[in-house]
């Protein structure tokens, strides 16, 4: 049994700390929502803590998963963050998709400190972390993880050592830029199909018996969230010019704008679905 830790349990975080506790660790647990961390706790003989520097007191490696670069920079390094009470030789593993260069950062205020750091972003989606099915991609020191790799073995099995401080979100980045591209493309295709007067039933089980099969396609990708923003954001560090994303983003924008702030990349169709003028949605038989 380890001393762990996790913070962040949101509907990600509280099925992949409840792995932890299943697979028999203690498990230090701290949300922004008290309530779930207490809830947790009760469920399944977690510790319940009020603040991240408790976590990082009790725990040997502290996994987090929130919601974006300044929630992670806040719990890991902040007034109260895990910095403060974590011990030197510790580990935190940043399961969250930030920026690279600010894991980078958060990564080199932990080493001051003599406290490992891993950037371990994942995915698989909800279904993949309540099944310990997830897949993650490391990055930071080899030695580190190997020293922490069973830990990651009840909430998935499939992992990736990707390089260095960073390499793990450069990974997880470069996945979600093609899964942007093609959920666009998907959502265009369709909408064209049904103007056209094709059912949108039948286009769906035409791509998937085409060369355009996909997992993401026959999946239907309710649960993929794209931050085209961090990926033009890392690729402009690296002068890669990204004119697809470039315009995915601006499209997503619009999206945005139009009331689908809190939807994930799918409410693209929603949006080519006011513009041209139809709903896709399957024909009832007459």
């Amino acid at each position: 049994m380890a001393k762990l830790g996790f913070l962040g349990l949101g509907l990600m975080g509280y099925p992949m700390a409840r792995n932890l506790l299943r697979a028999g660790h203690q498990v230090a647990l701290w949300s922004h929502t008290a309530a779930k961390a207490r809830q947790l706790a009760a469920e399944e003989k977690g510790i319940f803590c009020s603040t991240p520097r408790e976590v990082g007191a009790l725990a040997e490696c502290s996994f987090l998963c929130v919601g974006d670069s300044a929630m992670s920079e806040q719990v890991i390094t902040g007034p109260d963050g895990i910095i403060q009470g974590a011990k030197a030789g510790s580990v935190v593993v940043d399961a969250s998709t930030i920026g690279p260069s600010t894991s980078r950062r958060i990564g080199q205020a932990l080493q001051a400190r003599g406290i490992d750091f891993l950037d371990a972003p994942c995915t698989g989606s909800t279904p993949g972390a309540q099944g310990g099915t997830l897949t993650f991609m490391i990055g930071g020191k080899a030695e580190v993880f190997e020293r922490v790799r069973e830990y990651f073995l009840p909430m998935g099995k499939r992992l990736f050592y990707c390089g260095g401080p960073g390499m793990g979100l450069h990974a997880k980045l470069s996945q979600n830029l093609v899964l942007a591209s093609m959920m666009q493309g998907f959502a265009e295709g369709m909408v064209l199909a049904t103007k056209a007067g094709v059912n949108p039933q039948l286009m769906l089980e035409i791509l998937d018996s085409s060369a355009a099969k996909a997992g993401l396609i026959s999946y239907k990708a309710p649960f993929v969230h794209t931050d085209t923003g961090l990926m033009l954001e890392s690729a402009h560090e690296m002068d890669v010019p990204l004119p697809a994303t470039s315009l995915i983003h601006e499209l997503f924008g619009a999206s945005m704008a139009t009331g689908h702030a809190d939807d994930d990349f799918c409410s693209a169709i929603t949006l080519l679905e006011q513009w041209g003028k139809v709903v896709v949605e399957p024909k009832k038989n007459t």
